[in-house]
């Protein structure tokens, strides 16, 4: 057999596990009566009680959080590339260019954490 037909196969397999998967989980829940839609549901399966919107609030301070921490690394690349350059006039060219785009996402990635932060404490604040 040919890659192809080897990444063909690979890929029609993993495609047909992910689909018939959750309807083994759902009949294995629902049993005969059918799936419990109702507001029982979450606790059923071992999911929190806590509000949608303060979970959500908190996925976006994760990633953001991971953003700024990708952004200063980006930032210590650049320094350590500019150090190890040696007066190489294009090497440090290279760092003062990471230096700079990794300052601008840091701005960038601050910039949307605080507008998030305000939108999602507007619309706590708002419907409680």
């Amino acid at each position: 057999m040919t890659k192809k037909t080897l990444k063909l196969i690979a890929a029609s397999a993993l495609t047909a596990g992910a689909t018939v998967l959750p309807l083994v989980a759902l009949a294995a829940v629902s049993g005969d009566t059918g799936p419990d839609l109702g507001l029982n549901y979450a606790t059923a399966i071992g999911l929190g009680t806590q509000d949608v919107r303060t979970t959500v609030s908190g996925i976006i301070r994760a990633f953001m959080g991971l953003l700024g921490i990708v952004a200063v690394c980006i930032i210590l690349f650049g320094g350590f590339k500019w150090m190890t350059a040696m007066g190489n006039e294009e090497g440090v060219n290279e760092a003062k260019k990471l230096i700079v785009a990794g300052v601008i996402g840091l701005v960038i990635i601050l910039t949307a954490y605080a507008i998030a932060e305000f939108v999602i404490n507007s619309i706590i604040n708002g419907t409680n």
